[in-house]
């Protein structure tokens, strides 16, 4: 089954960018109550859409990803951005439940 990947700065672009299929990145911090709720939700997802779509993960919280977290805003976290093409086509920031993001991803698909 498919999880999440985890993102950084080494691959952001191959992952994200460049990716054939579209992405939904979760900005996240370990330390946020609402982003550890959601990772159990986005590990369903990354398995009910493989093929479909990529999940995706990146720690705001670290150092090295501050300048990915400034360069799309994030300001509030969980904060997740449905990427396709490399441009970001749908926004979702705090919790949300499954079938909510199900249906806005596929949606927007």
């Amino acid at each position: 089954m498919a999880k999440p990947i985890e993102l950084n700065n080494a691959n952001f672009s191959a992952e994200v960018l460049e990716a054939k299929l579209p992405v939904l990145v979760d900005f996240w911090a370990p330390w946020c109550g609402p982003c550890r709720m959601m990772a159990p939700i986005l590990e369903e997802l990354a398995g009910e859409l493989d093929g479909k779509v990529k999940i995706a993960k990146l720690n705001v919280d670290d150092p090295d990803h501050q300048a990915l977290a400034a360069r799309y805003g994030i300001q509030g976290i969980p904060d997740m951005k449905l990427f396709r093409g490399g441009e970001v086509i749908a926004d979702f920031v705090g919790m949300r439940p499954k079938a909510y993001l199900l249906r806005e991803i596929e949606e927007s698909l």
